[in-house]
């Protein structure tokens, strides 16, 4: 029997989907995470920072990333622009803490000189990040609710 579990959060690009959730408990170091792939000009994005054992070695692109925040080099709001100009992006970034200033500048810039239909949503708590698993389906509205479902 399916599981499920509703947050609201803040909308800060919007849109809706059903995707499959990648989850990192801790930071995401952007640069570190998405660099590599994308000096490669890869067609799917492989989580290489080593130092985050939640998303190292795994397919990012398509998935709803869900973390903390990210972390890292100044350049982290430029990565996210470019592995959305390529392409190559999360479908969508789910925070549970405020998005921080990088992060923000990478997502709004995508959004507007990209075009990207990349999601992003902020302020979904601790309790978001503690439940979701990687593998579980979320459900993304338009006003900012996340439905997590888990189990068939």
């Amino acid at each position: 029997m399916a599981e499920q579990k509703t947050f609201k959060g803040r909308v800060l690009c919007e849109g809706e989907l059903t995707g499959e959730a990648l989850v990192s408990h801790a930071g995401v170091n952007t640069l570190a995470t998405f660099q590599k792939s994308a000096l490669k000009n890869a067609k799917i994005i492989i989580g290489s920072d080593q130092n985050n054992p939640d998303i190292y070695g795994k397919a990012i692109t398509g998935k709803i990333l869900c973390l903390p925040n990210t972390i890292g080099s100044t350049t982290g709001g430029l990565v996210l622009q470019t592995v959305c100009s390529m392409g190559t992006n999360p479908s969508a970034m789910l925070f549970s803490n405020e998005i921080d200033s990088l992060a923000a500048s990478g997502v709004i810039l995508a959004k507007h000189w990209e075009n990207s239909k990349m999601i992003a949503i902020d302020l979904l708590g601790q309790e978001f990040l503690d439940y979701v698993k990687t593998g579980d389906t979320i459900e993304i509205k338009l006003d900012g609710t996340v439905i997590v479902t888990r189990g068939s």
